[in-house]
């Protein structure tokens, strides 16, 4: 079992504050790695982070999960939260998210390949064109902020 499940046990349904760290990284063309969850929603690859973890041993682990690519050097790129971060879970679980953006920066044509439970799909897509079915401040964070 794992940190968020242990609290639950103990805390039940109340808020917490979960934080969760998120990996941009691009390809030679300067797309957009983007995982699609079983729900079909899509975001960048990441999770939450485990008790003793760095933020970048988290992003890390999470990319390696998800993706099977094992990254090197990762740069803070943002951290979203706040009031709008809110979410109450189908469950009854609530909680705040902080979400760390880490740059991988270009990776080049690496092949990555979807884990099949976390991510079902893998896909780059353009800056411009990110899918509509994602968390809208993540795309916010990028879309202002690439390039800068």
């Amino acid at each position: 079992m794992g940190y968020v499940e242990d609290l639950r046990e103990k805390i039940g349904h109340q808020p917490l504050i979960l934080v969760g760290v998120a990996v941009l990284i691009r390809n030679s063309n300067g797309q957009l790695l983007m995982t699609q969850k079983p729900s079909g929603d899509w975001s960048l690859p990441g999770g939450l982070m485990e008790l003793g973890e760095s933020a970048e041993e988290t992003g890390r682990r999470e990319v390696r999960e998800e993706t099977g690519l094992r990254l090197g050097s990762l740069a803070l790129y943002d951290v979203i939260s706040g009031r709008d971060q809110y979410r109450k879970l189908a469950n009854g679980d609530e909680f705040y998210g902080v979400t760390i953006l880490l740059d991988a920066g270009d990776i080049g044509d690496v092949q990555a390949e979807a884990d099949g439970c976390e991510a079902i799909t893998l896909r780059y897509f353009a800056l411009d064109k990110l899918p509509s079915r994602m968390n809208p401040r993540i795309r916010e964070a990028i879309q202002g902020q690439i390039g800068r």
